[in-house]
């Protein structure tokens, strides 16, 4: 049985089952005829993701972006869950992983729309799948990707299990299994605020906003629009952002005084909103930013949090923070084999290489104890909860 963490988001895929894992836009289009391919570009297995599910091809992420005639992305949580979870999940399944037998998958969703969409969202994806990813240079992939169970956390947990949970699915960091801990995860179009005490998921402290980093993106593209006259799509922002510069129509413009200042708005708008939500939880150890938004926003967000904020490693890549809590916790729920000892020269798996507060904290006496999750020493905490 294979574990599988999926994250579905507005801006980026992403699947991880603890030694591969796929990143690509969530963007699919019409399967356009292409007369001509070359060779040379990038050469990484997403950037021709073209695929034929149930019957209908797609061109998915950049290849759609660059090669479709009309890309369709959205911003739209409903549209999202309809018409493209299903293409883009099982998409990044099948290329993460290489097993012929069932798949059993972490997935999240924004803390808004948990209630609402879990269902759905299960039945989208549970089951038989056939999938042929086609090759430029190379004959056809099929793959039957068999999706077995299925488990829908709070989308910003995964971040905590991501520096918790070790590969195997065991306890690492045992001083943050004890502390109580708020996550601020940065998504494209919504920012996720959770909260997490002594392992138990916190309602109170736990909500969606609207606003992600496409807000930002928005605000540029406006202005963008008011001087050259051209629409840029969202999507299409993102290397622009980072460079501070875009060229249209062989005109340059700098937009990186523009850029910080719609980052220092979008930050002040996202502390408020923390720092009102949990007035009433002062006694918060730490804050753990993540999403692909912290990226861009933690040096303009930290100064403005109220709390000890736990610092972004430099290191990683914050918008797999989730998708590689989802595969952890996905081996704490199912898998009960106990793990290989590794050699000594054998190199770290990709997870643990990455990640912040790597080294485990000193065991004190009011830790030792919790070598499971579900005997943590206050009633009624644990990981029993998540189990179900």
């Amino acid at each position: 049985m294979e574990i599988l963490g999926i994250d579905v988001g507005f801006g980026f895929t992403k699947a991880y089952n603890g030694k591969n894992s796929v990143i690509f836009k969530s963007l699919m289009g019409d399967a356009a005829d292409i007369q001509f391919q070359s060779s040379l570009g990038d050469a990484a297995s997403t950037s021709k993701l073209h695929i034929t599910l149930e019957d209908k091809t797609y061109f998915l992420g950049s290849y759609a972006e660059q090669q479709s005639t009309i890309p369709e992305f959205t911003l739209d949580q409903e549209k999202l869950v309809e018409n493209f979870v299903k293409i883009l999940a099982i998409a990044a399944a099948g290329i993460c992983t290489d097993t012929n037998g069932p798949i059993n998958v972490v997935t999240g969703l924004p803390v808004g729309y948990l209630r609402r969409d879990s269902k759905r969202l299960k039945e989208m994806i549970q089951g038989v799948h056939e999938i042929t990813y086609h090759n430029q240079n190379g004959p056809d992939v099929f793959r039957r990707i068999h999706i077995d169970k299925i488990h829908v956390i709070p989308q910003p947990i995964g971040s905590i299990f991501n520096l918790i949970f070790d590969e195997y699915g065991k306890i690492k960091n045992k001083d943050l299994a004890v502390q109580k801990l708020g996550v601020v995860d940065i998504g494209f179009k919504t920012t996720d605020f959770s909260i997490f005490d002594h392992l138990q998921y916190i309602e109170r402290g736990s909500s969606t906003m609207e606003t992600g980093i496409s807000k930002c993106f928005s605000a540029v593209a406006n202005k963008l629009r008011q001087e050259s006259n051209i629409n840029i799509e969202l999507y299409r922002i993102f290397k622009f952002m980072t460079s501070g510069t875009i060229k249209i129509r062989g005109r340059e413009y700098n937009i990186t005084n523009l850029k910080k200042r719609v980052y220092t708005h979008a930050s002040a708008a996202i502390a408020a909103d923390l720092n009102r939500l949990w007035e009433n939880d002062w006694d918060i150890d730490s804050i753990i930013l993540s999403g692909g938004g912290s990226i861009e926003l933690a040096d303009y967000l930290i100064p403005n949090i109220e709390g000890n904020v736990i610092p972004i490693s430099k290191d990683i890549d914050p918008r797999f923070n989730n998708v590689q809590g989802y595969c952890k916790f996905g081996q704490y729920k199912w898998n009960t084999a106990k793990p290989t000892p590794k050699k000594q020269d054998d190199p770290a798996p990709p997870a643990v290489k990455k990640k912040m507060n790597e080294t485990d904290t000193e065991t004190t006496a009011s830790t030792e104890n919790i070598q499971d999750p579900d005997k943590a020493d206050k009633p009624g905490k644990g990981l029993s909860w998540l189990r179900r």
